[in-house]
């Protein structure tokens, strides 16, 4: 099997978020505070009794054909991975972009927008490969650091960013007024 990564045009979020990014939440990160642990709190996994689907899709806006009227995408890339000759995986990469919040108008900061895996392709080295490509993509155009939002639901891409050389640097407990449950998590790398 040959796993190939390209830059794809803007013209290809259609076929980019064909590529599904639902996964099942069977285990949460509970913030829990502590006087003990830097910054004062800490990740505590507990299982869920009843698992659950997310779909950061189900949201309209929150679908890349959708990204085109909220942002202006020519600071953007987009990463496919293809597995011989199948669309298997997808990274979105910003830098030096105003109308994203979360580069703090910093130009030597990118940001890992969006990375997707296909089900039947997961733990297969995409994720991996797709987020090198990242690192590539953001180096080749100044960024110094990258930085991933998750949520404190996405247990697996808590642990995949962590393994990839990430480190936690912020949680906010009241980043999503419409999911009061779910914490958002901000991972950075430092790259070159």
């Amino acid at each position: 099997m040959t796993l190939k990564i390209t830059e794809q045009p803007v013209s290809s979020l259609a076929q980019y978020g064909q590529i599904p990014i639902a996964f099942e939440v069977r285990e949460i990160l509970d913030v829990v505070a502590t006087r003990h642990e830097p910054g004062g709190l800490r990740l505590v996994p507990r299982a869920l009794a009843e698992p659950y689907m997310k779909d950061y899709d189900a949201e309209l806006a929150n679908r890349p054909t959708q990204w085109a009227a909220r942002f202006d995408l020519s600071h953007w890339g987009f990463l496919i991975a293809m597995l011989d000759g199948e669309h298997v995986g997808g990274a979105a990469i910003a830098w030096d972009c105003p109308q994203v919040d979360l580069l703090e108008s910093r130009s030597h900061l990118a940001i890992l927008w969006d990375l997707r895996v296909a089900p039947a392709a997961r733990r297969q080295g995409v994720g991996t490969a797709l987020f090198n490509e990242a690192e590539r993509w953001a180096a080749a155009r100044g960024a110094r650091m990258l930085k991933v939002e998750t949520q404190n639901v996405n247990v697996a891409a808590c642990s995949f960013y962590a393994a990839h050389g990430c480190t936690l640097g912020a949680i906010d407990r009241f980043a999503y007024a419409d999911l009061p449950d779910e914490a958002q998590l901000l991972w950075y790398k430092n790259i070159e």
